[in-house]
């Protein structure tokens, strides 16, 4: 009976010593998994990953399709840049918590890599590739946005997919509202009012007002670079990290947006077309 705690003991460290230990080309294979093994888990919002010892590149034929299949994007980290309380001081980008839980990830993103004189470009067409996301700034205020990766056009030097490869371009940041949403006040774009009702301009100054009153679909545009820093040749995978810059969302034309920068870790997969 005495020999319980430290038996107890041994199997714990040699369960951990196996679990760091373990390794494969996906950090999370949900191939292999169940609904109810990632229901609720927070797994389906991870990306797939490759050991630190992917280091190969794949090199392109100028006359050959390929698409880039798969691509994740799991924000990690984001940032808004906000007023600075001293009017004197350059805005600068703040670190924020991120509220939304379990689904803040692009997955299944693809598009055409063409191979072209300066290098190669990537087009998007399609995937689960924009998700609504809210941050919180340390004092407080809640700020909503659109990652997306809506039509990204991006190019990179070389002709081949290799550790340094960046492939930097920009893309479409939809509208967090759609036309049929209603604010407090029942003001909309296609349904609803224009105006507040018994709502009084101030002193002839109507324009913020306006701006409440009359609601607008406005798109944004984003920049983003996708850096990869392992290859797996044998399989065509690739993963690194992502940086992206874009507005945040207006409330349909209500306010101006404040810029978001997202951060975090990417995966995707070279295939001939």
């Amino acid at each position: 009976m005495r020999f319980r705690p430290l038996l107890a003991l041994v199997l714990a460290l040699c369960l951990t010593l196996v679990t760091a230990c373990s390794g494969g080309a996906k950090a999370v294979d949900r191939a292999n998994l169940t609904y109810d093994d990632i229901h609720n888990t927070g797994l389906a919002n991870d990306c797939p990953t490759l050991p630190e010892s992917a280091r190969g590149a794949i090199s392109l034929d100028a006359g050959t399709k390929y698409q880039l299949r798969e691509i994740c994007m799991h924000p990690a980290e984001v940032y808004v840049k906000g007023e600075p309380a001293n009017k004197r001081v350059e805005a600068q980008f703040q670190p924020t918590k991120i509220l939304t839980r379990f689904t803040t990830s692009l997955d299944q993103v693809y598009g055409d890599l063409a191979v072209t004189d300066g290098g190669i470009n990537f087009k998007e067409q399609g995937g689960i590739d924009f998700q609504l996301v809210t941050v919180l700034l340390p004092g407080g205020e809640e700020v909503p946005f659109v990652f997306s990766s809506k039509e990204l056009d991006a190019t990179a030097d070389g002709a081949a997919i290799s550790t340094s490869t960046d492939l930097t371009g920009s893309y479409r940041v939809p509208s967090y509202r759609t036309s049929n949403f209603l604010d407090p006040k029942a003001r909309a774009l296609t349904t609803g009012v224009e105006y507040a009702q018994g709502l009084v301009a101030l002193g002839g100054q109507d324009d913020e007002l306006q701006k409440e009153n009359v609601k607008r679909y406005i798109d944004g545009t984003g920049e983003m670079n996708l850096s990869i820093t392992k290859v797996d040749a044998a399989t065509g995978e690739f993963a690194g990290v992502f940086t992206a810059v874009q507005p945040s969302d207006t409330d349909m034309g209500g306010h101006d947006p404040l810029d978001v920068k997202i951060t975090g870790q990417l995966y995707g997969r070279l295939e001939k077309a």
